[in-house]
């Protein structure tokens, strides 16, 4: 991954800012794109089921940066790919972890 000054954050900012919004947040998405305009299917999905349960979340545009933040949450989840949900610091999963949470009736409370 090479840092390009013109369209990229470098990646120890990019670390440091994952860890804060874990770390801040009970609930944070990391996704392409924002609430208003997500960029990517999977990211709408995600958000779509997240806003199904709960009101307060935060959310993270990683377009910025993408291979930064695909390696910095690599690091906290073991995953390159977004979006990521985590809550209370713990990471859920994917869009794809979402939907099989809310299909067993258990996002609501896995959101808590």
């Amino acid at each position: 991954m090479t840092f390009d000054p013109e369209t990229s954050l470098p990646q120890e900012e990019v670390d440091e800012q994952v860890a804060s919004a874990i770390a801040e947040n009970e609930v944070v998405l990391f996704m392409k794109g924002t609430p208003l305009m997500p960029q990517c299917g999977y990211s709408d999905r995600a958000l779509t089921l997240i806003e199904k349960h709960r009101e307060e979340f935060e959310t993270v545009d990683v377009l910025e940066s993408l291979d930064e933040y695909r390696a910095a949450l690599e690091e906290h989840s073991g995953w390159e790919t977004i979006p990521q949900t985590f809550v209370d610091g713990e990471f859920v999963g994917g869009s794809d972890i979402l939907v099989e949470l809310d299909e067993r009736g258990e996002l609501a409370e896995t959101l808590v």
